[in-house]
């Protein structure tokens, strides 16, 4: 059985599998895709959609226990065009 866990965006659970493990390093967002630095970790799914409403929620900060506004720029670009426009394709 595979680990559930809850996405900062939509706020859904889902298979460990299917989300990104991000961290907080250096006053960002970072993408641990290995999901093996150390410290605490939070979960989104690789979509524009999860990954701008946890910034609009300011649930970086929350969920990472940082004081303070994180920049999640870097985790924006690492989200894949084709691979939104397939998630997108799913849900319908």
């Amino acid at each position: 059985m595979e680990p559930v866990r809850t996405c900062l965006g939509c706020r859904q659970r889902a298979p460990r599998s299917s989300l990104v493990r991000v961290i907080a390093r250096d006053g960002a967002v970072v993408v641990d895709a290995q999901a093996r630095f150390p410290g605490r970790g939070a979960w989104v799914h690789s979509t524009r959609d999860c990954i701008e409403t946890a910034t609009v929620r300011r649930a970086w900060a929350r969920a990472l226990r940082v004081v303070g506004p994180l920049d999640a720029a870097e985790v924006m670009m690492s989200v894949s065009p084709t691979r939104e426009q397939a998630d997108r394709h799913m849900d319908n």
